[in-house]
């Protein structure tokens, strides 16, 4: 069975009690499975989570968005893509070359904080040189540019002047907030990465 392993971890966790982000972070995971066969938390600030492919991206920049919205903190994260040959009630003691290709992209993230390995070469190249340059704008995300892409994620089916009212914020905040974050050109990527998906 194909299946995508994101494992990540959380940048500079101790800067911030736990207690804030922690709850953050298993509210993100919560939204694509359930805990401890689809995703688990382990050592303190690392995590594992089992999306389909075609969602991985999205998840992935999900829990980004979610995790930015601490001003110190981000998530770095890797998506392997393969089989997986044994299930565990427990996804960390789950195996399958899908948990090998996140581990071993997770080990070679050096300044990247997302990447993709997948039994696709020309998939992972192509992808990878988008994060690459989607990057340079996500990882400038401040606290309040992430919270407002984790909404606009979480709700796709709103209006920029929905989205505005549901955050209690003028629609031009909104519409500012989304073009900075690049907001448009990402989901773009992300859907040209779910067609390169979905195509295998």
């Amino acid at each position: 069975m194909i299946t995508s392993i994101i494992t990540g971890d959380i940048m500079n966790s101790r800067k911030i009690p736990d207690s804030r982000w922690l709850k953050t972070l298993k509210s993100a995971l919560n939204r694509y499975g359930q805990e401890p066969l689809s995703w688990e938390i382990y050592r303190g600030d690392s995590f594992q989570l089992e999306v389909k492919p075609p969602e991985a991206l999205q998840a992935a920049l999900f829990i980004k968005a979610s995790i930015k919205h601490y001003k110190q903190l981000d998530a770095r994260m890797a998506i392997g893509i393969g089989e997986k040959n044994f299930e565990a009630s427990k996804i960390t003691e789950s195996n399958g070359s899908a948990f090998i290709h996140s581990g071993e992209c997770f080990e070679n993230l050096k300044k990247q904080t997302l990447a993709i390995q997948s039994p696709w070469l020309e998939v992972d190249q192509e992808i990878n040189l988008y994060l690459d340059l989607a990057l340079l704008t996500i990882d400038n995300w401040t606290s309040n540019i992430s919270f407002i892409i984790k909404t606009a994620i979480e709700y796709p089916e709103l209006t920029q002047g929905e989205l505005a009212k549901r955050l209690n914020r003028t629609q031009s905040t909104i519409s500012e907030s989304l073009n900075r974050a690049g907001f448009e050109e990402i989901m773009r990527m992300e859907k040209r990465y779910r067609e390169l998906i979905e195509n295998k």
